[in-house]
């Protein structure tokens, strides 16, 4: 910890700064719960093991589903579940989100 001293007293002052703790928490709100947002589509020409490495990556994925859902998402999904992540169906396209991204779907 970093103590504050009044000017000529040499007494430390009431404020403290503890610089590695406020590092950490600044690179922590930039990083922000996800690196990047995916934009694809989904037609089963991707393997599907490159859609399990971007949310291991922490990548939100935004893909436009070009067929049937359940096929399409059946080499993968259960992967990306037990990893952490979530996967929504909405108006054609698959939203698939890391571990710790929450999908809000109370406006649906």
């Amino acid at each position: 910890m970093l103590g504050m001293t009044d000017e000529g007293s040499g007494q430390a002052s009431g404020l403290d700064l503890d610089l590695q703790t406020a590092e950490g928490e600044m690179t922590e709100a930039i990083e922000g719960p996800s690196e990047r947002v995916v934009l694809g589509v989904l037609d089963g020409t991707t393997p599907p093991s490159e859609w399990v490495a971007a949310i291991a990556e922490r990548s939100i994925l935004v893909l436009d589903v070009q067929g049937e859902v359940s096929e399409l998402t059946d080499a993968f999904a259960q992967e990306i579940r037990d990893l952490g992540g979530r996967l929504m169906h909405f108006r054609g396209f698959l939203i698939v989100a890391p571990p710790g991204v929450d999908v809000d779907t109370d406006r649906l």
